[in-house]
Order: C-alpha cells, then sequence, then structure tokens
C-alpha cells in the first residue's frame, strides 16, 4: 500500500486550479491547503487543539532545527514527532536544505552534502541526503521532503544549472535511502529564475519519480511578477495525478496565483511570524495593530471574519495588549491571522468546487484595490 494516495477531484473550467484529496496515514487532507508551520516541534503561540479550531489539517515541521535540538534520535526514543508533540492529523517535514544554506559563511557544499556550523553553539556537523532521509524517518512525519540546494537570488546562470545538477543526483540518493513504507517522499523542482532551468529540473525529477512534487527556492527575494511566472513554467510537466507543492510562499496574493496555477499545497511562517509583530490579514488587506488609529476602535480586526478573536476582542484591546507586550498579544494574533490563511484556502477550494475560481481571483484583488 502506497504510504499517500491523491485524487484529483476537480479542475477549474477558467483556470489551471484544482481541487484534491490527499490521503496520508494521519487522515486526509483536501486541497488546495496551506500548511502552518511549526519549526521546532511547535507552531507558535498555538497549541494543537487551537490548530484544529482554525482549520489546520496538516502542519509543517524543521529537521534542521529538530535535529539540532532536541535530536531526532531522542525523538524517536519518545514515539516519534505526532506523539511528542501531541498532534494527531498530518505532518510534513522539510528537509533541512533551505536553513543549511542559509547559514551562509557557516557552511561548505559539496557533492557529497553538506558541513555546516550550528547556529546555536557552532558546533560542526555534516548533512547529506542519506542524513537527511534517516533524521525524517525518525520523526516520522507523513510527508517527508528530498534534501536539495536552493540557490541564492540573484546568481549567476551557470551556478544555478550546477545547482539544480546536483539537486537532482541528491534526490536519487534520497530515493534509494528512503525505506520507510508509511512515509510518502516527495522531490523538489530548482532551477532559479531561469524559465528553462525551472523545465529541466522538473523533468529531471520527474523522471526520477516520487510521490509527489515542490517547487523551492521561491520567495527568495525575487520581484513577484517573477515568482508568479516561475510557478506555470512547470505545470505541463509535473504529473496531473500527484500533489504538487510549491515550499515557503504565503503572501495571499501569492497563495492566489499559486492555485491559480495548478498547485495543491503551500507552507510559510508569514502569517505567525506577522502576528508577532503586530501585523493582521484581512478580507480587505493588512493592518498594523499598532497603529494609532485603533487605541478606541471598539470593532473587531475584521468584521467579515468569524474566528474566535474577531468574536471576542477588539482592535482596541488588541493594541493595548501588543503595545504592552502580553503574550496573549502573539497568541491572539497568531489565531486570527492563521484563521484568515485557512479560510482563504477554504474559500478558494469551494469556488473551484463551484467552478468560478477565476471570479474568486478577480473579487480578490478588488477587495484590495489591487491589480492582477
Amino acid at each position: 500500500m502506497a504510504a499517500i494516495s491523491f485524487e484529483l477531484i476537480k479542475k477549474d473550467p477558467g483556470s489551471l486550479a484544482r481541487l484534491g484529496s490527499l490521503t496520508t496515514t494521519h487522515g486526509s487532507i483536501q486541497t488546495p491547503i496551506f500548511m502552518p508551520v511549526g519549526t521546532q516541534a511547535t507552531v507558535k503561540a498555538m497549541t494543537p487543539e487551537e490548530l484544529v479550531e482554525v482549520g489546520s489539517q496538516i502542519i509543517l515541521a524543521n529537521t534542521y532545527h529538530l535535529y539540532l535540538r532536541p535530536g531526532h534520535e531522542l525523538i524517536a526514543r519518545l514515539g516519534g514527532l505526532h506523539r511528542f508533540m501531541h498532534w494527531d492529523r498530518p505532518m510534513l517535514t522539510d528537509s533541512g536544505g533551505f536553513q543549511v544554506f542559509s547559514l551562509g559563511e557557516l557552511r561548505k557544499i559539496s557533492e557529497e552534502g553538506v558541513n555546516f556550523r550550528s547556529h546555536i553553539d557552532g558546533s560542526r556537523h555534516f548533512i547529506s541526503p542519506e542524513v537527511s532521509i534517516a533524521i525524517q524517518e525518525a520523526l516520522g512525519a507523513d510527508i517527508a521532503m528530498c534534501f536539495d540546494e536552493c540557490p541564492p537570488y540573484p546568481a549567476e546562470y551557470s551556478y544555478v544549472q550546477k545547482s539544480l545538477e546536483l539537486t537532482t543526483r541528491w534526490a536519487q540518493r534520497c530515493k534509494m535511502a528512503h525505506q520507510r513504507p508509511d512515509q510518502a517522499l516527495f522531490g523538489i523542482v530548482q532551477g532559479g529564475m531561469h524559465p528553462e532551468l525551472r523545465r529541466e529540473s522538473a523533468k529531471q525529477i520527474t523522471d526520477i519519480g516520487f510521490d509527489g512534487y515542490a517547487l523551492g527556492g521561491l520567495s527568495v527575494g525575487e520581484e513577484k511578477e517573477v515568482m508568479h511566472r516561475m510557478m506555470h513554467e512547470c505545470s505541463d510537466i509535473l504529473p496531473e495525478n500527484s500533489p504538487r507543492y510549491i515550499m515557503g510562499i504565503g503572501a495571499p496574493e501569492d497563495l492566489v496565483e499559486a492555485v491559480n496555477a495548478g498547485f495543491d499545497m503551500f507552507d510559510c511562517v508569514l502569517p505567525t511570524r506577522n502576528a508577532r509583530n503586530g501585523a493582521l490579514f484581512t478580507s480587505f488587506g493588512r493592518i498594523n495593530i499598532k497603529a494609532a488609529v485603533f487605541a478606541e476602535d471598539q470593532s473587531p480586526i475584521d468584521p467579515a471574519c468569524s474566528c474566535y478573536v474577531c468574536r471576542n476582542y477588539s482592535r482596541a484591546y488588541l493594541r493595548h495588549l501588543y503595545r504592552s507586550q502580553e503574550i496573549l498579544a502573539s497568541r491572539l494574533n497568531s489565531w486570527h491571522n492563521l484563521h484568515y490563511f485557512l479560510d482563504l484556502m477554504a474559500q478558494m477550494r469551494a469556488a473551484i468546487g463551484r467552478g468560478e475560481f477565476a471570479s474568486f481571483r478577480k473579487d480578490f484583488y478588488a477587495a484590495r484595490n489591487q491589480r492582477f
């Protein structure tokens, strides 16, 4: 029996948007879906029960951080990551590649893997494709990711080409190393912001064959138009009956464009990180709860929102909490932002189900006075 199964339920007639169902060992996921990021086995400021309340179907945890602290072997001894963090729904772990490559001068890439120094204490470590897979198998998430190289932006064409070829060789090694039958493995497409390299990488990764496919190396500083164009480059290459994932994108307009391009899964720290900095998402755009204009505002964050926070708390109170540096500010702000993101995905699923995604997309931008 396969670790996961994906059913393509419906395609929107006016776009590439798709409605699907992804079944894993820990349950089914209705796609398209946004995955809250639980970097260190916790989605910051939220309990697992609260994540369920806001509509989380699947969450993401980070291989690099959990490898360093508390250690994947300890988590395995304690029954795996689901049990360790009290989460009984589907989970995905990234490979650790993006975090390792973000270390800059603290890491050195070779054919074999990456030598790096811990950002915590400076200790030396090594992660290869085989090590990344071993860590992810020990953690026990439903979906593991191949170890890849994420090239910087901007980067020379020749560097990006060599990078994608290394990513392909590492993907082959990941597939050979992966042994856990109850865990799916996704391949990652690289290629920077070069259309022909994106397509070349997609062909190489799909030729190897994985349970699902992801686009990596986006939202790394490129212009929005470039990012959105890259989303469309691989749509006709990635298998239609496999889940498609874009890693690390989270701005609401990027999610809408990614669904429009035919992708199913997304993750980003944006909703929780912004929440901790007082930036809240609404149906009419983003607001900064720190602003003085909200000091006596008794209305909810978003009158159109049905979340627990908007039902019970005013903008004035949330501003007070934030300015007082109360822990409750991070909790309530995160609750609202995650509800907004997951509700946005639910609205998109409903629009695709009605065959009206193109109209939904137009209305989404009209509400923000934005162009697309």
